[in-house]
């Protein structure tokens, strides 16, 4: 009879301490399975009116880079767009873009509307790449190695905190990246 009344007790404060443990975690911080894996095979045109597009051999030249996922229809990435603005000036880490989602002239008016600081963008137009990717919204910025190795993952916006806290120590070698399988 005490086994009746104790055992939905239990699973009561098992259920509440797993759901209070899942409030104190942050959203952004959505661990990637690519982190330290190869970045998936793909081959995109270019954005409507640029002559470069995407691929993964690009991501394997040597250099590290910045793979940022935007969209037109994406608010926030406007609100990170002068950052990368000004990396690309600095010529702090070359930039690619992979556009997500996009009508084709929308990305086109919206990189001649707020500027191109993209080497390379490649037009996802069915989102297939973009899921690929682990994308789960954008805008998200991925940190490559010089090999096609993914370093680092942000979701959301890209700010200079951001920038400086996670992305610069690991692109300075003050931080080890993680072990990788590339």
């Amino acid at each position: 009879m005490k086994l009746k009344f104790v055992l939905p007790i239990a699973l009561f404060v098992v259920l509440a301490i797993a759901l209070g443990v899942g409030l104190t975690l942050n959203p952004r911080d959505i661990p990637s399975a690519l982190i330290g894996k190869p970045a998936p095979e793909f081959n995109l045109p270019p954005v409507q009116g640029r002559t470069a597009g995407l691929a993964t051999a690009d991501l394997k030249q040597g250099e590290m880079v910045l793979v940022n996922v935007f969209a037109s229809w994406c608010v926030p990435c406007r609100e990170e767009h002068p950052l990368l603005m000004d990396l690309a000036r600095a010529r702090t880490v070359k930039i690619y873009g992979l556009n997500q989602r996009d009508r084709p002239e929308d990305a086109e008016r919206w990189l001649a509307a707020f500027g191109d600081p993209y080497l390379k963008t490649g037009a996802d137009l069915d989102g297939r790449t973009s899921i690929e990717w682990g994308v789960y919204g954008v805008p998200e910025t991925f940190l490559v190695d010089g090999k096609g190795c993914i370093l680092f993952k942000h979701i959301s916006v890209l700010t200079r905190q951001v920038l400086e806290r996670d992305f610069l120590p690991i692109m300075r070698g003050e931080r080890a990246p993680p072990k990788t399988n590339c």
